[in-house]
């Protein structure tokens, strides 16, 4: 019986995530970002959105929560880490992509509101 649960629980939060990741991929649209990847798997890390407006390529976290508080602290310093390495992968990859500079943000989906996008959350460390 708990395992059957555990896996509705997974399942659930599954579909969560997917429904909240494209909400904030419509916002981003809405917004005047073009939409390069979703749910990317690299060896280095996952990334959930990769948008890119102008002449920024965001790097963008999808975090559904019941609060604002619990949605930033839910991202530790590694997993930023771990995405910065995955884009600096995906971009050596894509020439096109070399010019554009890189910002990570979050997109915070909270019950009953639009997501709010937090722009240039985590900056990553100099050499």
């Amino acid at each position: 019986m708990a395992r059957s649960r555990d896996q509705l629980d997974r399942r659930r939060a599954e579909r969560l995530g997917r429904i909240a990741e494209w909400l904030c991929c419509l916002v981003l649209w809405l917004k005047g970002y073009r939409i390069l990847a979703t749910r990317l798997r690299l060896p280095m890390g996952e990334i959930d959105i990769i948008a890119a407006k102008r002449n920024v390529l965001a790097v963008v976290e999808v975090k559904a929560r019941r609060n604002m508080v619990l949605a930033l602290s839910s991202l530790p310093r590694t997993s930023w880490r771990r995405r910065y390495a995955a884009i600096s992968q995906y971009v050596a990859h894509r020439p096109h992509l070399a010019h554009y500079a890189i910002r990570f943000d979050l997109m915070a989906v909270l019950p009953r509101r639009l997501p709010r996008h937090v722009k240039d959350v985590w900056r990553a460390e100099g050499p």
